[in-house]
Order: C-alpha cells, then structure tokens, then sequence
C-alpha cells in the first residue's frame, strides 16, 4: 500500500466532523476513548473500496451502525458488509444487514450470510453457528428457493460454509443424493439445525455413520451430533455407552454422554459403562489426574452411578475415591444468568471438586456460603467490589459466611475449586456474587453423612431465597401472539404489578418514577412504541436481539486482573465511569492506566428466559400492567393508551 493512499485516508478522517483518532491505525480493536466514541463519523462512501473499507475498519462496532445504510445506492454495500462481518453485533442488527445485501447485490438473504459464514475461522464455532443459526431459521420453502447456492455449498473451501448448505438442504427436504455432502460435514451441519424436530428426524442416518467402516473422523463426528439429539435420548446414550471400551473414541464419547441421560441407562448398561471408566481412572499415571479427559471420565462415572443398585454403586465409588476426589462440573446457560446445576450432594468431611465453565459471555463466579446467608452474602460481595475481600477475588467479601469461591470466571473460560466439604450435615447455597445476579443465578451444596444412601433417594433441598416457582415453558413471540389483542382486555393491576416485582423488572427499569436507571424507563414504553404488542414482548423475551446503544453493557478487564461490567456513565482521556449495580446508581470510576481491555458486551444486561418461569397468563397480566389497561374500578394503571 503507498505512502501516498495511507497519507489520503488520513487526511479523511482527520477533519473535525470525523472519527478523533492519531496517525496510527487503532482499528476497531482499539481501547482508547477516543475509538470507543459513539459520535455519529463522517465517511466517505463516494471514494474507492480500499479507502471506504480502510474508513469503516477503524470504526468500533457503535461508530459503524451510526454510519448512514440505505437501500437505494449500491455506494452503502461496505456498511452492511462490515457490519456483518463484526461478531460482537446483535444477530438481529446482522440480519437486517444481510437483507439489505441482498437488496442492493440483487442476491438473496441465503446467498450473503453464505459468503459471512466462508468468511469465519473454524475455530471460531461459536460466531459461525450465530450466522447459520440466522440461515436456518428461514421456512423450507425459501431455504429450497437458494437451492443451487447450497449446492455448490457443500463443496465450499470453508468448513462452516460445507456445514450450513447440508443443514439447508436437509432442512429443504432434497435427499443425500441430490446433494453430495460429505459426512462429517453433514453431520455437523445437523448439529447446527436449530428446529429440534428436525434435527431428530435424522436419527437413524447419524447413527448409520457410527459404523467403523466410515472412518475415525467421520465416527467423531456422529458421536458429538448424536448427543444433539433429544428424541430417544436414553436410547441413544445406550448405544454410545456400548462403544466406551473404544479408546481411540473415548473422549469423544465421554463429552457425547455427559450431555445424554446416562443416570436413565438400564443397569445393566450403567455398571459396564462405569466399571470400564473405573478401571480406566484406576489405570491412569498419577500425572495425567488432573487432565480435562480425566475429570470429564470421572465426572461420567459418577453420572452412571446413578442408575445403579445402591450397594453396587457405592463399592465402585469407593474404588473410585481411591484415585480421585468427588467431582461436580457445573456450567452456566447463555444469556439466562442461571447456573445448569440446581444442586447436588456431597459427604461431609470429603474433598469435593467443583469446576465451573463459564458458557455465557458475561463473567460469573461460584461462591459457597453457609445456611441462610446466600442474600447477605451477595450485598456483602456487591460493596467490596471488583477488588474483593478474599484473596483478591472479584466481589467475594471476607466473611465467616462465605465457605469456598472461584474468582471470576471469564466467557469460555474454566475454573477449578477443591475442598473439604463442611462436617456438618445441611443446606449450602451456592451463588454469583456479581452484582445483580444473585435472585437468578444460585443452587445448594448438600452436605449429607452418606452420600451413596442419599443418592439412591435423593431429596431435593428448600429454595435458598424461598422461591417456588419451576420451569414453565421457554417462550417464544409465536406462543403469545395470538392472544396480545383480547387477552390484555380485563387483567388486575394488583397481579401484573406483583409479577413485575416478583420478576425483577423493577431492579433496572424504572415504573412511575421508581426502580433503577441501567435500562429503558417503562412508564410509557407502549406509547413510546406506538402499541407494537409483538415488539415489546420480543423485547422482553429475547433481550439481546436488539440493544439499544445507550444500554449496551461494557466489560473492562483491568491491569491487576479485575472485572467490572456495567453501563458506561462517561469517559474521558482520564477514567471510564461504569454503573456496575443498577440497585444503587453507585458509579464505578477506573482509570484509563488501569485498563487492559474494553469489551462491549452482544449479549443484554436482562437475561434471557427471564419469563420461564411464569404462565401465559401471568406474562399477559404484565403486558397489560406496562400498557396502562383499565383496572375494574375503571382506574389506569398508567399512562398508557
């Protein structure tokens, strides 16, 4: 590139109405505050490729969806290129920009999330299957309207491009012979199918790919797609269990059924399966103990056990602690603020292995209190802040209450806590301490004197902050949509003001002058919204889809290991302000020197699935309390129309 074309691009950007920024190329990665600016810039679509992709790659994601995008001039495909092409964009803001490339390329929809998708590392899973899964939700009929491009899909250079034309097809209804997919392509794509019906359905073609005559690499991959699969879940983690005795498979098939209900396997089946992973640990050097396939063995094990005989169970347990601690892995769900572990039992006295795998985008940590303590805890763990009170770790207080923690544990990443389980019998919350994720996000270490005997009749433990409440349905705009007319005639203020409260919507979003500052006021919201009933469920249910700038978290990683997320407040050439505990206000000022990262998160500060947990008609009565629908008496509830 000369020296003339980069003095030209300078002189661009350089004039007062754009970006602020010096003579080097920070890019969009940068962390200055100056790049981190959300002033609408000035760019010039009108140059050449090289000077308009030069202008749009220096942009951070905020500064790119600020640049003018119409679709009545080809000079606007760069912008939604870009936008695209960034992996930290919410998946609605990326389909909107899809659409509008196939607008001004006269292509289709299919055709340019095709190109993203060839466009993304392989190791790069989690933005792939975000734009497949956007390919995949469209109908049949408009996936079999692409037909051709699919087709020369799955001959495609790319990986993840190979993957979504065989899910696309397959989804269309064209048949394996129309379509030359290889298998281990296929099977993957399967894998990323988003409707489980139809990724069920394919079944008995994964598990003709189990058969040794395909190949090792062909065989891995059906191992990881058929624990995809829920139908005849049991009957599947028979058949994989059947074929743990493969060592070359082994890890494969160990992380395929811990994801498949081996605790449901016969017996039978349950004693091979974990006197084959027993004798596997007991013959393990010492050295390779602490290995992740070691564990995850352990950890299945321990699952298997659960299908057996008390006495039988307990004899391969006790060979089992010969070698290794108790293990218990514990993930969180992205987007929900949940912990997948609602509880589980451990002896008293014992060494216990907790592992947290942090699968959500925001950080989390696992904190183990004594009896009764999970809620002062939490406040205690909030004042100390990012810097903590024990050993340093993020919002964990020093206090007799708090038994064990983690620090906090970054998106993907993994922690491992070991201890001795407490001698006395009981009821141990375990929580995240950061800061509003307590009400959600929480379970219960159960210390008894005999595990095998409680885990031959387990007893589930009282809810820590006295919720009853369980899973009612995952809830979708589909579900409610035909009754967002008539079913908010007649509803009780009094019950859709309990559920706002009981659901927390208080604790961020302000009602008539009262409640928190870190989202949207929602006093007026279906004025403001102009009565869209399906806008603002989608709104409630799916809260990342669309994030208002203004209420975009931020992460920033600190020099000393620190993590603080909240909303930015302001910045300067100084300090970032951050409101980090919505309850308080309370601003958290970090110095520019002290930061390492700056990350701006694609995920809402409200979690998904927040409405669970809650009937239809509950969800209906709160839609009826934010619109302001006439009470009995004849009164509003508020300004609403």
């Amino acid at each position: 590139m000369s020296r003339f074309f980069f003095a030209f691009v300078l002189l661009l950007t350089s004039t007062p109405a754009a970006l602020t920024q010096d003579a080097h190329d920070h890019g969009a990665d940068d962390h200055s505050p100056a790049a981190r600016q959300v002033t609408k810039p000035r760019i010039f679509l009108d140059k050449s490729a090289r000077v308009v992709e030069y202008q749009l790659k220096r942009l951070n994601d905020a500064q790119l969806l600020l640049v003018d995008r119409e679709l009545d001039d080809p000079k606007y495909i760069p912008v939604y290129a870009a936008i695209l092409s960034r992996p930290s964009i919410p998946p609605a803001t990326k389909a909107e920009a899809a659409e509008g490339l196939a607008v001004l390329r006269k292509t289709s929809v299919a055709e340019e999330l095709m190109t993203a998708i060839g466009s993304i590392p392989e190791d790069r899973r989690r933005d792939a299957a975000e734009l497949i899964r956007l390919l995949l939700r469209q109908s049949a009929d408009g996936l079999q309207s692409s037909r051709s491009t699919f087709v020369d899909g799955v001959t495609a250079a790319g990986r993840w491009q190979r993957a979504a034309s065989a899910a696309a097809l397959t989804i269309a209804g064209t048949g394996a012979a129309d379509h030359p997919a290889a298998p281990a392509d296929w099977l993957l794509g399967v894998s990323l199918i988003p409707d489980p019906a139809i990724r069920d359905a394919q079944a008995n073609r994964v598990i003709g790919y189990l058969d040794p005559a395909g190949g090792t690499p062909t065989r891995r991959q059906a191992i990881r797609t058929l624990a995809t699969l829920r139908t005849d879940a049991v009957r599947h983690a028979r058949r994989l269990a059947g074929m743990i005795g493969e060592a070359e498979l082994r890890s494969d098939l160990v992380a395929a059924l811990l994801r498949l209900p081996v605790e449901q396997l016969p017996p039978a089946v349950a004693a091979d399966l974990a006197e084959t992973l027993v004798v596997v640990a007991e013959q393990t050097k010492p050295s390779e103990r602490t290995s992740d396939a070691f564990l995850r063995s352990v950890e299945l094990s321990e699952q298997a056990m659960k299908a057996l005989p008390a006495e039988t169970a307990k004899a391969l347990r006790s060979r089992l602690r010969e070698v290794a601690v108790r293990l218990v892995r514990i993930g969180t769900v992205e987007e929900e603020m949940r912990y997948d572990v609602r509880y589980f039992a451990v002896e008293a006295g014992r060494d216990v292995q907790v592992i947290l795998d942090n699968h959500d985008l925001m950080p989390h940590n696992f904190v183990v209190t004594t009896p009764g303590k999970l809620k002062e805890v939490a406040a205690a763990g909030l004042a100390v802040g990012p810097g903590g009170g024990t050993s340093g770790k993020g919002y964990v207080p020093d206090s007799p209450d708090v038994l064990f923690a983690t620090g906090m544990v970054q998106a993907d990443q993994s922690e491992s806590l070991t201890f001795t389980a407490p001698d006395e019998p009981g009821e141990y919350p375990y929580v995240c301490t950061f800061p509003q994720h307590w009400s959600r996000m929480y379970g219960v270490m159960v210390v008894v004197e005999d595990l095998d005997a409680w885990l031959a009749d387990p007893v589930e433990p009282t809810d820590p902050i006295g919720s009853n409440r369980s899973f009612v349905a995952t809830w979708t705009v589909d579900d409610l949509k035909p009754d967002l007319v008539d079913g908010l005639r007649g509803r009780s203020a009094e019950i859709g003001k309990k559920i706002f409260v009981e659901a927390s919507c208080g604790t961020c979003h302000k009602y008539d002058g009262q409640g928190g500052a870190v989202g949207p006021e929602l006093t007026d919201v279906f004025i403001k919204w102009k009565d869209d009933r399906e806008a603002i469920l989608r709104e409630i249910l799916d809260p990342s889809a669309c994030i208002d700038e203004k209420y975009a978290m931020h992460t920033v990683l600190t020099v000393d290991g620190q993590t603080i997320s909240g909303l930015i407040q302001a910045e300067t050439d100084e300090a970032v302000t951050l409101i980090a505990d919505p309850e308080s206000g309370k601003p958290t000022v970090i110095p520019q020197d002290d930061v390492e990262e700056f990350v701006k998160m694609k995920t809402s500060m409200m979690p998904k699935g927040l409405l669970n947990q809650y009937t239809k008609d509950e969800i209906l009565e709160l839609m009826a309390f934010l619109r302001g629908q006439p009470n009995p008496k004849g009164q509003p509830i508020s300004k609403g129309p």
